[in-house]
């Protein structure tokens, strides 16, 4: 299982951005994939997942109505559109999968950094 994320860079506030992962390995019908992100200082935290299998999506209550997670299965990629940006999302933004019956991430993809001036 490979994961691939992109699209991270420098945006003021308000601004919006959308973050791909490239996913490749095995088919990921019976996986969940998820963004969590990181800022300087802090542990990492949960942003958003989606169910492979059946689109249903969750959020990080600090991103719920701003972000939102959705994928593309002709190109094995999930996109998080993160809009109303504040500096406060500054971190680096890591996709990462696991097994729907498991609770943990076992796969993980580099980070993208996302940087919100305000």
């Amino acid at each position: 299982v490979q994961l691939q994320a992109s699209g991270g860079g420098l945006v003021q506030a308000g601004g919006s951005l959308r973050l791909s992962c490239a996913t490749s390995g095995r088919t990921f019908n019976d996986f969940v994939v998820g963004w969590f992100r990181q800022a300087p200082g802090k542990e990492r935290e949960f942003a958003a997942a989606i169910i492979w299998s059946s689109g249903t999506t969750y959020y990080a209550d600090s991103v719920k109505g701003r972000f939102t997670i959705s994928k593309d299965n002709a190109k094995n990629t999930v996109y998080l559109q993160m809009n109303s940006l504040e500096p406060e999302d500054t971190a680096v933004y890591y996709c990462a999968a696991r097994y729907v019956r498991s609770s943990v991430y076992d796969y993980w993809g580099q980070g993208t950094q996302v940087t919100v001036s305000s």
